[in-house]
């Protein structure tokens, strides 16, 4: 679990449940990234919940007695919310904030809540605020009980379901105004994206805090925010980078994660069409991370998309300096190796060298270890599409001009 100072933290508790799907040791993953959502939201996560089930329960997500176990810890520890992994039904949320009677939150509204404190631009906000409208749109009745007519009675009947009705419209209205809006902006984006020439374009593509930014940072020599939290940058920043006198854009790109909520994968489409129109791609990993491999995974999916998983891709592996350690020998777990003896060479004879079809690159952006051959190997497939696109370059081709005698 994540050791953060204890002051200024909202106390909450994380459920999950364990199903046919889902073993113990992937559940414990997923909360262990829930946890981490939490801390970048502002949130400290005193317990765990969780259970074993073949599904989910429609009405509660989880059974009844593990919903009154979770409203005893929350009563007697004063905890202000319950965070659930999965997605919640309207219908269940409004059941198990009911019972509980505190904030009860899903992963996908967890997301929102960070995607909002963290939309610095006009247009970074207007994505982040339709897909908030896109989630609360069919949870209103759940959310404003006081208009709900559920109760009966006299003065109860009528009116309530007017002002939900009311509350929905409104909430349709602002969905479709921002729609509008950010076709507009959509259409500025497209046009400054076809301003930029045909450069060649390389976007950095990976999980959330896996140090894109920093390597943005490194290479571009720009200053993209950067912080150990997970998504730190939301806002698509394009650099012109050169490197030996060859000139390409650099984008850095909003971090992926696993159950990424598809109203974002939605309102934030201009982002994803960063690397949609890029040439090249630069897939960042975090090493040092124990699930980096499920990353690979997330990741490579939402490529495939949003139809860009065909594209030439490098494999980054980053962090080498945070690299923990490997069992060189399963049946003797004491033999182990860290960063203090496992040299580049031992990380070009693992497995992850054969994953970029021989692009693959182990570096540290922090401290800008391997960074020439980093670089080099950039260059080199910047050059290689930069060629079919300006045959005669005279910085790639000194002689250019003997090069079109010949061809004539």
């Amino acid at each position: 679990m994540l050791e953060i100072e204890k002051h200024n933290f909202e106390k909450t508790v994380i459920v999950g449940i364990v199903t046919q799907n889902q073993n113990e040791d992937k559940l414990n993953e997923y909360l262990d990234e829930l946890e981490f959502l939490t801390f970048t939201a502002g949130g400290e996560v005193v317990k765990r919940f969780t259970q074993k089930m073949d599904k989910p329960n429609p009405k509660t997500f989880v059974g009844t007695g593990k919903l009154e176990d979770i409203k005893y810890y929350i009563k007697d520890q004063s905890v202000s919310t319950v965070i659930f992994d999965d997605e919640l039904s309207p219908s269940q949320q409004k059941n198990i904030t009911r019972e509980l009677e505190c904030k009860v939150l899903d992963r996908t509204n967890l997301i929102l809540d960070i995607f909002a404190q963290r939309a610095e631009t006009s247009y970074a906000r207007t994505q982040v605020e339709l897909a908030q409208c896109q989630y609360l749109l069919p949870r209103l009745t759940g959310m404003w009980t006081h208009l709900e007519r559920q109760k009966g009675g006299i003065g109860m009947r009528g009116p309530g379901e007017t002002e939900i009705e009311t509350d929905r419209r409104i909430v349709r209205d602002r969905i479709s105004l921002l729609k509008e809006k950010i076709k507009t902006i959509d259409k500025q984006m497209a046009i400054q994206r076809s301003n930029r020439g045909a450069m060649v374009r390389v976007a950095l593509v990976g999980y959330t805090n896996v140090g894109k930014s920093t390597l943005m940072n490194a290479v571009g020599k720009s200053e993209v925010f950067v912080e150990n939290k997970l998504f730190a940058t939301l806002d698509t920043t394009v650099r012109k980078t050169v490197i030996k006198n060859l000139p390409f854009l650099l984008s850095d790109t909003v971090g992926f994660i696993r159950k990424l909520p598809t109203q974002l994968v939605d309102s934030f489409k201009s982002t994803l069409d960063e690397v949609r129109e890029a040439d090249l791609l630069l897939h960042v990993v975090d090493i040092s991370h124990p699930d980096f491999e499920d990353h690979i995974e997330s990741v490579n999916q939402i490529l495939k998309d949003i139809k860009s998983d065909d594209k030439p891709t490098i494999m980054v592996f980053n962090k080498i300096d945070a690299y923990k350690y490997v069992k060189i020998d399963e049946s003797d777990e004491s033999i182990e190796k860290t960063t203090k003896n496992f040299s580049l060479e031992d990380w070009k004879n693992t497995w992850m060298s054969q994953l970029g079809e021989s692009k693959t690159l182990f570096i540290s952006a922090t401290d800008k270890t391997n960074f020439e051959e980093f670089r080099e190997k950039v260059y080199e497939a910047v050059r290689e599409i930069h060629i079919t696109r300006f045959p005669y370059n005279k910085f790639l081709y000194p002689d250019y001009k003997d090069v079109i005698e010949e061809e004539n």
